[in-house]
């Protein structure tokens, strides 16, 4: 039996940053069986809120330039404080603080005090779960392929 699915627009409304406030309003498209069967209760926190897993964040944090830089900042010297991180950027201090905001929410950064500077310090087990999960998988056939290939060559010579 195939089950046959609909896709169904729905609204999302997300909290601010800040959490409270008024939020605002997010489309996003739900699966759900099609022929008129409807899975959805119209319990919001039930059925429209879809869990942000980590690798989201991870995505989210890697998608924008900005923070790829910053990353890469980070790999080149590890502990910089805010001032070292914006001198080499074109944008305000809060426009860098909210993109490290980003990139600690996903858990590629950590910070440290150090008696008045915040310290930042790279993470890089999240993208090596990433690569792990979503990477990995995909180039072992391949790798397996030119080992096999480089044997038989090798026994043809």
């Amino acid at each position: 039996m195939v089950a046959r699915i609909a896709v169904v627009d729905v609204l999302l409304v997300s909290r601010g940053a800040v959490g409270g406030g008024r939020g605002r309003e997010v489309g996003r498209s739900v699966a759900q069986p099609a022929g008129g069967e409807s899975r959805l209760t119209g319990d919001h926190l039930v059925t429209y809120l879809v869990p942000v897993t980590d690798d989201d964040l991870v995505f989210k944090a890697l998608a924008d330039p900005t923070r790829r830089f910053l990353l890469d900042q980070l790999f080149v010297r590890d502990g910089r404080t805010l001032t070292e991180l914006e001198s080499d950027l074109e944008m305000t201090r809060f426009g860098v603080m909210k993109h490290l905001r980003v990139l600690e929410e996903a858990g590629l950064v950590v910070t440290r005090r150090s008696g008045r500077e915040k310290l930042h310090f790279l993470n890089p087990v999240p993208i090596r779960l990433i690569h792990d999960r979503w990477i990995d998988k995909y180039t072992e056939r391949r790798v397996t392929a030119l080992t096999d290939l480089k044997h038989s060559l090798e026994e043809a010579q």
